[in-house]
């Protein structure tokens, strides 16, 4: 199993989800980060934003699906410019479910 950590512009989260949904992946978490790539920020005119807004979805998903669910946020995250987000990918080793107290091990 891994979880994936993808960063994308505000105005293509809900596309995002959107997206994960219709393709049947529910499950997720989601919060507001602040932050900054390469780019070190943006300049307008002569204002500087070194941080910028980014929403954060945390996804677990099986090492099948992986492939599947980074195509689906990297095609509904996509501007062209930057800042369009970057998408981390974790090992999963242990799941706790906090209502049964199931756990599992080794879920890769």
């Amino acid at each position: 199993m891994k979880m994936i950590r993808a960063l994308v512009r505000m105005e293509r989260e809900s596309e995002v989800i959107r997206r994960l949904e219709t393709a049947g992946f529910y499950g997720m978490t989601k919060f507001m980060v602040m932050g900054r790539g390469q780019q070190q920020g943006i300049q307008v005119g002569d204002v500087s934003y070194d941080m910028l807004s980014k929403q954060m979805l945390l996804i677990a998903v099986s090492d099948r699906d992986l492939p599947a669910v980074v195509e689906l946020i990297e095609a509904a995250a996509y501007t062209g410019h930057p800042g369009d987000g970057k998408i981390f990918i974790q090992d999963v080793l242990e799941s706790h479910t906090i209502r049964t107290g199931a756990q599992e091990h080794d879920l890769q």
